[in-house]
């Protein structure tokens, strides 16, 4: 299903004082990946405290089966992580992910979250607990005198038509309602199947072979939201691709648990646009 052009809001975050706009996305957290983890906890309590927004634009985590993974694993509360580095209860993991981010929004930075493709059940629970805002995909924001779409970019891999075909049944109201309607133990099995073949296989980690956003598909929104700058994820591709005076920033994905590590963020401020790399530098 080609990305929805048929609306693209606005962003209804408000940005704060003058610091830089934040934008992250496919970072795949989970406790099978605990170098990823500790460089985003890092960067919450680093570069994301001097911004006036951060926006993570999808696959935050690598897999949510459900705001109610929240309440799960009570009795490991005490367990402390570093005792279990890849094995963390999921639901202990979840609360302390959900913390470090309801830290920053404490500190006055607001937090602006769009679902995934491995995220998509992200709920207001989640919200509430992390302090965030979710956003519709795609969405504008308006900042320093211009305008980006932003987008997770699964939806515009039109050309992997078995994909397309996936989310537009995983994705539908009956889709989520009827996972949902699993036990929690279900689903905490079934995401910890994908957490061991994570932590085993690292699939996630490369490019998307098979498919990338297709330029029909990305002409296609820019000329619905009436803009010229696109910002997304997913592909696994950073880059900066200009055509013509459309410009489209691919955002990094996170990986600090092989060699050589990669991840970093994409930074709007006064002086433009500008990836910035967080991955350590060769010697």
């Amino acid at each position: 299903m080609p990305v929805s052009t048929a609306r693209c809001p606005q962003c209804p975050v408000i940005p704060r004082g003058d610091g830089p706009a934040l934008f992250i996305s496919d970072l795949h957290l989970s406790p099978a990946l605990p170098q990823t983890v500790q460089v985003f906890e890092d960067f919450l309590r680093g570069p994301a405290r001097e911004a006036s927004i951060l926006f993570v634009l999808g696959d935050l985590f690598e897999y949510w089966i459900g705001d109610d993974m929240l309440d799960a694993d009570r009795d490991a509360e005490n367990v402390p992580a570093s005792a279990t580095p890849v094995n963390e209860p999921l639901g202990v993991f979840a609360r302390r992910m959900t913390a470090a981010m309801a830290e920053l929004s404490a500190s006055g930075v607001p937090i602006a979250v769009m679902r995934g493709n491995r995220d998509f059940l992200l709920g207001k629970r989640f919200a509430r607990a992390a302090g965030a805002v979710m956003l519709d995909d795609p969405c504008v924001f308006s900042f320093l005198g211009q305008a980006l779409v932003l987008s997770h970019g699964d939806q515009l891999c039109t050309d992997d038509v078995g994909y397309q075909r996936f989310r537009r049944v995983a994705h539908s109201p009956l889709g989520k309602a009827f996972f949902l309607t699993l036990p929690l133990r279900v689903r905490m099995g079934i995401a910890d199947r994908i957490r061991r073949r994570s932590a085993a296989k690292g699939a996630h980690r490369m490019a998307y072979a098979d498919a990338d956003a297709n330029a029909h598909a990305i002409a296609a929104l820019l000329e619905a939201a009436g803009e010229r700058t696109l910002v997304h994820g997913h592909t696994h591709r950073p880059a900066r691709h200009v055509d013509g005076r459309r410009v489209r920033w691919v955002l990094p994905d996170w990986e600090f648990d092989v060699d050589p590590p990669r991840g970093g963020y994409l930074q709007w401020d006064t002086h433009g646009l500008r990836a910035v790399d967080l991955a350590p530098s060769a010697t």
